[in-house]
């Protein structure tokens, strides 16, 4: 018996044995791609939680509560007590410059009825951790995500090698909320340049996002300015009442809280941005003094190494991937390109160059790196992890040498930077003024993490405060002495008033002496953080930056009514300055600016203070009582003899 086959049974066959063979090559080929795609993925996920696990870890050992961020705690104490947003009770003052923080910790110190040092000590980590997690998924999301490519860490190991950056991961400042709140911005706007279809409610919420900025940090408002006019001016998605509405609505979500906020600040507290801003007089020049800042912070860690490396890394790596996409020389064209991550990278990277020049205007600040810190994480973002290609993993690629290089270079820094000390003065302020917050408290405390306010007694004259307020019943003034352990005592005149005249302590450092004693003790101090007073003199040509201004307590005499003669006032004290600082404060505009703040709140105050906001700002006294009866062309008690 014999077997045939037929021609197209051959044909069928033959198809078969090159589909199974398609199939088994496809197999094979995807079997590759599959372990590259969980390697890929994993190589991220562990990246960022080794940096989060670093940063805690060193955040964590670096613990402490600065004595700015317990001023933030006094205004929650308020809070919760029921007397408002203000420092001292019958006073209203924004004593802290981010109203967002201030607003977050008293929602968390409500919703735990924690203990409030341990509250904003736990917040201001976690922001800080979320902050590196936003930046490292942004900027995955700008190099393609993590299929077929190694995302190495990077610029967020520079951010986290620093000393400073894990200092004040955990002082009770706003740090770790600023940029967490700049981390994810950055993340969803990333999303925003590359989404193929824009949904409108994600694009509100991106706004307002954006709009905070103000509430975060003042200087903020120029990140969050720049996002807003970036998104206005790109071609809108599709809405069903059109584009002009839509954009009214963006302009709309953008502003209500922070316009709804700014109307309630001028009528409340009298001035158009928190009462810090006049204190530091913000918009001044100092540029000398910023410059030394930046150096104090670039210069011993030598942090310009990683910059310029990871800059030449960043940039190989978008040309050699031709990510980096230029705007088209035409109005479209360029309102095109605005929403691409090539814009929201040159975003990032002008807010925090603009922001740098800002910080060495206004001189800097007096905590060393604390006041660059938004603006290095910012410039950090684009390279926050790097990529490197599996597939063309090769010595002649050498897009991917310079990326091994930049990251060997990197982690050596890293390890460097994260064991230098720069500022090595440790109780001592250096004739620039700047010094190591952290270490400096540390060393005057006597405690390895100072974090409650009780840490603080043993800083120089805070217990002798408290036991000087607990043996005076009936009140009086307190000033500190040129020796540690004891306070002038200024009396109030009799009668004693049932219950006394209640107890002011001037003193500079707030955050300890507020926090240290009841809410019915007034706390200012002479730079005017919590005084509108000494907010409202003038600054001190040459004073330490970030305490250039000092208003002498002859004044403070006057305002707190206690004895203004001897021998119950001050030895030190003049009684002639005295006088003449009761008359000075008799100026209409001083006390038009006094009467702002103290007024109960009615709504004609409201009006008044809301109408009245920018010339209260702008509103200065001369410190020395003599010149300022001059200033205001009052009579002087004392007048000179003519010559």
């Amino acid at each position: 018996m014999s077997l045939s086959i037929s021609p197209d049974e051959i044909v069928v066959a033959e198809q078969e044995t090159t589909e199974y063979e398609r199939l088994r090559d496809d197999e094979q080929s995807a079997r590759p791609a599959a372990r590259f795609a969980i390697l890929s993925r994993a190589t991220f996920v562990g990246g960022v939680v080794l940096a989060v696990v670093l940063f805690a870890v060193g955040a964590w050992q670096r613990r402490w509560i600065a004595d700015d961020g317990l001023i933030v705690l006094r205004t929650v104490r308020n809070l919760l007590a029921g007397n408002g947003p203000v420092f001292n009770m019958g006073e209203r003052v924004e004593a802290n410059t981010s109203t967002a923080w201030t607003y977050v910790v008293w929602f968390f110190s409500w919703l735990t009825q924690a203990r409030l040092e341990y509250v904003v000590l736990g917040v201001a980590l976690v922001a800080s951790l979320l902050a590196i997690v936003f930046a490292m998924l942004g900027t995955a999301r700008l190099w393609g995500g993590s299929t077929g490519q190694l995302l190495i860490p990077a610029g967020v190991l520079v951010y986290i090698a620093l000393p400073p950056a894990r200092d004040y991961a955990t002082s009770g400042l706003e740090s770790g909320l600023v940029i967490c709140w700049v981390g994810l911005l950055w993340w969803l706007l990333i999303r925003w340049s590359q989404a193929a279809v824009v949904r409108v409610p994600s694009l509100l919420g991106l706004v307002f996002l954006a709009g905070l900025a103000p509430l975060i940090r003042p200087e903020a408002t120029l990140i969050g300015a720049l996002a807003l006019g970036m998104i206005f001016l790109t071609p809108m998605p599709q809405f069903r009442y059109g584009p002009i509405v839509l954009r009214a609505l963006i302009v709309f979500v953008a502003g209500i809280v922070p316009v709804a906020y700014q109307i309630w600040r001028m009528g409340y507290y009298g001035l158009p941005y928190p009462n810090t801003a006049v204190a530091k007089d913000a918009g001044g020049a100092k540029w000398g003094q910023g410059m030394k800042y930046l150096w104090d912070l670039v210069g011993p860690y030598y942090l310009w190494i990683p910059l310029l490396v990871l800059l030449i890394a960043g940039a190989v790596t978008a040309v050699a991937r031709g990510v980096a996409v230029r705007p088209k020389w035409s109005v479209a064209g360029f309102r095109t390109w605005l929403r691409s991550p090539s814009a929201v990278v040159v975003l990032v990277l002008v807010s925090g160059l603009l922001l740098t020049v800002y910080a060495i205007r206004v001189g800097g600040d007096f905590m060393h790196g604390r006041m660059l810190l938004t603006q290095l994480f910012l410039l950090l973002l684009p390279v926050a992890v790097v990529p490197i290609r599996l597939r063309a993993f090769s010595p002649r690629d050498w897009s991917t040498v310079v990326v091994l290089a930049a990251l060997l270079g990197t982690a050596g820094w890293s390890l460097y930077a994260a064991s230098t000390t720069a500022i090595k003065t440790g109780t001592k302020i250096s004739s620039s003024g700047i010094v190591d917050e952290r270490v400096y408290y540390v060393l005057n405390t006597g405690k390895d993490h100072p974090i409650l306010a009780e840490d603080y007694l043993d800083y120089p004259r805070m217990r002798a405060m408290v036991n000087d307020i607990a043996a005076n019943p009936n009140g009086g003034l307190l000033l500190n002495s040129p020796a540690f352990t004891f306070w002038y005592l200024d009396p109030p005149p009799q009668p004693i008033p049932e219950g006394g005249a209640g107890h002011t302590v001037y003193f500079l450092n707030l955050g300890m002496t507020s926090m240290n004693v009841p809410l019915d003790v007034r706390v200012i101090d002479p730079m005017g953080l919590s005084y509108p007073l000494a907010a409202h003199s003038d600054r001190l040509a040459d004073g330490r930056i970030g305490h250039d201004k000092s208003l002498y307590p002859d004044w403070v005499v006057v305002d707190s009514g206690m004895v203004d003669i001897h021998p119950w006032m001050p030895w030190y004290m003049d009684e002639e300055w005295v006088t003449q600082a009761r008359t000075a404060m008799s100026c209409p505009e001083t006390q038009a600016l006094m009467i702002s703040t103290r007024d109960p709140l009615t709504f004609d105050r409201f009006k008044h203070n809301l109408r009245h906001a920018l010339s209260f700002a702008k509103y200065r006294i001369d410190r020395v009582p003599k010149y300022e009866i001059q200033r205001c062309g009052l009579v002087d008690p004392f007048p000179e003899p003519p010559r």
